[in-house]
């Protein structure tokens, strides 16, 4: 086998085809791998456009096995290992055309089409220059080929609208977008560094691809330091490493060792060091001392004692001074690293005399403020980890700590939000969809805090979690209230959908199921009995409706507020845009190919109303995705207009082209309406919390299944009998049930398919017995064995589709969507097929996993 390091341009140019051999798994890349690359590629970007000297960014190895040479010259290779870097890089730059496109540069996108993603003077499938599995080989040639249908479901299809939707954004906020885009351009194809490994003719492919993907644990980059400076030190090093760097290791373990040292150059200045370069960047900042025993063990000293302030950190029991212990504590019940660079360099000020443990507090108060009102009003959190990553180097060093951290937080294009627009995000935004849980609930419990109870609550010991006080899935009755509050040409559902998730709404509580979606009056008596004084603020009120639900959240920003400082200047700088439209353009460009959502359904994910958002987008109708945007009923609106001068076909054409089906009144169809739950779930929200279950069939909730079966006779009498045979057709088949927690009873055919020592737990449908809805949860089937592989989801939705009154759409492989309790009543039986292949398919892999 050869080795060379060499560019992406370098090893994809020529009358070649690089083709992914079905013993490789189907493209896998998910936001997390897509988000990190791109802010690598971002890094470079910005280092190029301002003339520094950028070292490639090295991707990993490629692994290649010669194939046969076409008679029209086109040479074959096998992508024996690194199909997924390829594919990726491959969608990214199908992305760079079509941006180039769009921009007004047909050349700059000719260029990027012949040069990088197709034969130009070949046919059939030797047209293009990579060849996926069959499974994705659709996908992607649609969007090589720039069909319709291009940007579908499926992880080729969002891998693609990830780097349309980055480079949109990019193209928005760049103050030159030209040199932007041929920045980006320059970077994918000559500062990516790719190791191509090439083997040679009669190598056995399958049994290198074993050997790669069989290997054991490598050295992590603190084991790379660790032997790199004791290599330095022949005299000194095994009383160092006794002294200094055991205990160290020891108290502190693998993870927490590896990241502090991460930490140690971010802190010493090195902020664009990552992780995955502790080593290189370490061993460059060392080298001058080698020879200098007595100054290598200086480093480790400092390291050792930066060690122990890092533990403060994460464990701050460690802290004596009480408010630095609480302010720290805070931000451990918060969650998450990101503050960790600016903690540590805070520690390092207050151990080293440059400031007081109360001053470090009070910054770091700033710091909670800073991500509690970002999370609050919904700020993208897209370079936060940078910013502070930047702080150790770029704080004032004239003032108090706690005033630097301050005017660096209120610093341009920080994005720290002010008074206003926290006033704004709790009255409007869906608090529901922000965040994690763990911060959710963080933010409830420190406004609880602020009533400063005689009897405080333990939250350490409390059971509790969000509650919705206007119910999510409510009965008619909550409707009949609403109903007084619309305005014109609202309905009580649409009014509902954009309350129900607002920070007014919310409250903690221990008795979920109690409350239910109980009529306001019963979850009054309820919520009176509780400890919280919120909720006894809640009980208080005469009725729950639209005026109560603005009235709380006016009170909970003016305790947010004292609990919250804001900014310096306490406005938003002039010309910054709101972060709604930025979420806005996000949505949209996230929408899979097929898909159209509301103007109401937009309005409700952004915290806005219909009106503004129509009008931002008759104003901007160079938005990606803007014509998906229709009327409540499906209909185009009669005011949408393409950008001047585009020569598109009208927008119902472009729809049904990409595969919306409309009826004779041009209504889209229902099922291929995107929520805005599903647009929050596409943008990577956290929507729905995986419903709590038991490990064991056994572990059934028998209260739970009454209040299920009851609720289920009362709502859907007509279904209740086929839900109950489909049911015990599924316990038959091995499997159990388990129950919601949460307003209506909802129950979960669960799956063990594992072993006794891995369990493995699937389901593949929710059911809702008040709402009358099912959902089938191709959002959670995509993270799990077999039904990770998009196939496999796609032929358990065709099998649904077969059965009459359910009609699912292909585009929402990735969410969660719903058809009619009701068609148990006369289809239990073909539901029942549809599950024994799903048992069946399940037990399968496990047979292949064990």
């Amino acid at each position: 086998m050869r080795a060379q390091e060499i560019t992406f341009l370098n090893l994809i140019q020529g009358e070649k085809q690089f083709q992914v051999p079905l013993y490789q798994r189907t493209y896998s890349w998910g936001r997390d791998q897509l988000l990190r690359l791109w802010e690598d590629v971002s890094e470079l970007v910005e280092q190029h456009r301002a003339g520094e000297a950028a070292a490639p960014h090295f991707l990993g190895s490629v692994v290649l096995a010669p194939g046969q040479i076409q008679a029209g010259g086109v040479q074959k290779w096998l992508v024996v290992d690194g199909q997924q870097r390829l594919t990726t890089l491959m969608l990214a730059f199908t992305a760079l055309r079509d941006q180039l496109r769009d921009s007004g540069d047909p050349r700059g996108a000719e260029r990027v089409h012949r040069q990088i993603l197709v034969n130009e003077y070949q046919e059939a499938l030797n047209h293009y220059r990579l060849l996926p599995t069959q499974a994705d080989r659709q996908a992607f040639t649609e969007c090589v080929g720039s069909a319709p249908q291009a940007g579908g479901g499926g992880n080729i299809g969002f891998a693609y609208r990830f780097f349309l939707g980055a480079l949109s954004e990019g193209r928005v906020t760049a103050a030159d977008s030209k040199c932007w885009l041929e920045a980006v351009e320059n970077v994918l194809k000559g500062l990516l560094s790719i190791v191509e490994i090439t083997a040679e003719p009669g190598d056995n492919v399958y049994r290198i691809f074993e050997s790669i993907n069989n290997t054991g644990v490598g050295l992590s980059q603190s084991d790379l330091l660790r032997n790199y400076v004791f290599m330095l030190l022949p005299q000194r090093g095994e009383r160092v490493y006794q002294e200094l760097w055991l205990p160290m290791q020891q108290s502190l373990g693998p993870k927490n060792l590896e990241l502090l040292v991460w930490l140690d150059l971010v802190v010493r200045g090195h902020y664009k060091t990552k992780q995955s370069e502790i080593y290189r960047e370490q061993q460059k900042r060392l080298q001058p001392l080698a020879g200098d025993e007595k100054a290598l063990q200086h480093e480790i000293a400092q390291l050792s004692e930066r060690a122990q302030r890092f533990l403060r950190i994460v464990d701050p029991t460690r802290e004596r001074s009480t408010p630095l212990r609480s302010a720290l504590e805070r931000l451990v019940a918060w969650g998450g690293q990101t503050h960790y660079p600016l903690a540590l360099h805070l520690l390092d000020l207050v151990d080293s005399g440059a400031t007081t443990p109360e001053d470090a507090a009070e910054a770091l108060r700033y710091v909670e403020s800073y991500l509690a009102r970002r999370l609050i009003c919904q700020t993208p959190t897209a370079g936060i980890n940078r910013i502070f990553m930047e702080a150790p180097k770029d704080l004032e060093t004239d003032r108090p700590a706690a005033e630097a951290v301050r005017r660096f937080l209120s610093g341009k294009r920080r994005r720290w939000p002010s008074d206003e627009e926290l006033r704004a995000a709790v009255r409007s935004k869906p608090f529901y969809w922000g965040g994690r849980p763990l911060q959710r609930s963080y933010i409830l419990r420190r406004l609880e805090e602020s009533y400063s109870p005689t009897e405080p609550v333990d939250f350490a010991k409390a059971s509790l979690t969000v509650e919705h006080v206007l119910p999510q899935r409510p009965a008619q009755a909550w409707f009949d209230l609403l109903s007084d509050e619309t305005e014109e040409g609202q309905s009580p559902q649409e009014l509902h959908d954009l309350l129900v998730h607002t920070l007014g709404n919310l409250t903690l509580t221990g008795d979920n199921s109690k409350l239910s979606n109980h009529p306001f009056q019963r979850k009054q008596q309820i919520l009176d009995a509780s400890a919280l004084r919120m909720n006894q603020e809640i009980a208080s009120s005469k009725r729950w409706g639209k005026a109560e639900i603005m009235a709380r959240a006016d009170h909970l920003w003016e305790r947010a507020v004292e609990l919250w400082p804001g900014p310096i200047g306490g406005f938003r700088s002039v010309g910054e845009e709101s972060s709604s439209w930025t979420e806005l353009r996000a949505a949209l460009v996230a929408m899979p190919s097929g898909t159209w959502t509301a103007y109401g359904d937009v309005a409700e994910l952004i915290g806005s109303h219909p009106v503004p958002v129509g009008a931002y987008l008759s104003a901007n109708p160079t938005v990606i995705g803007a014509y998906r945007v229709l009327s409540s009923e499906g209909k185009v609106s009669a005011g949408f207009r393409w950008a001047e001068g585009s020569d598109r076909l009208p927008p119902q054409d472009v729809l049904e082209s990409e595969g919306i089906r409309f009826d004779r009144y041009g209504r889209a169809h229902t099922s291929q309406r995107l929520t805005a739950a599903e647009l929050a779930t596409l943008l990577g929200k956290d929507v729905t919390q995986q419903t709590a279950h038991d490990p064991l069939p056994d572990g059934e909730n028998t209260e739970a299944a009454g209040r299920f079966r009851s609720q289920l006779q009362e709502h859907w009498p007509e279904a209740s009998a086929g839900v109950t045979t489909t049911l015990d057709f599924w316990r038959h088949q091995g499997g159990y049930l388990t129950y919601g927690r949460h307003e209506e009873t909802s129950c979960f055919p669960m799956l063990d398919a594992g072993t006794s020592t891995h369990p493995h737990l699937i389901w593949p449908l929710g059911l809702y017995p008040v709402s009358g809805t099912v959902e089938v949860v191709f959002q959670y089937l995509k993270d799990r064995a077999p039904f990770d592989d998009t196939e496999q989801r796609r032929e358990l939705l065709q099998r649904l589709n077969k059965i009459d009154g359910i009609d699912l759409s292909e585009a929402k492989l990735e969410l969660r969507p719903s058809f009619p309790l009701a068609v148990f009543a006369k289809h239990s039986e073909a539901i029942c097929e549809a599950l024994d292949w799903f048992i069946h398919t399940a037990a399968l892999d496990l047979a292949r996993r064990v």
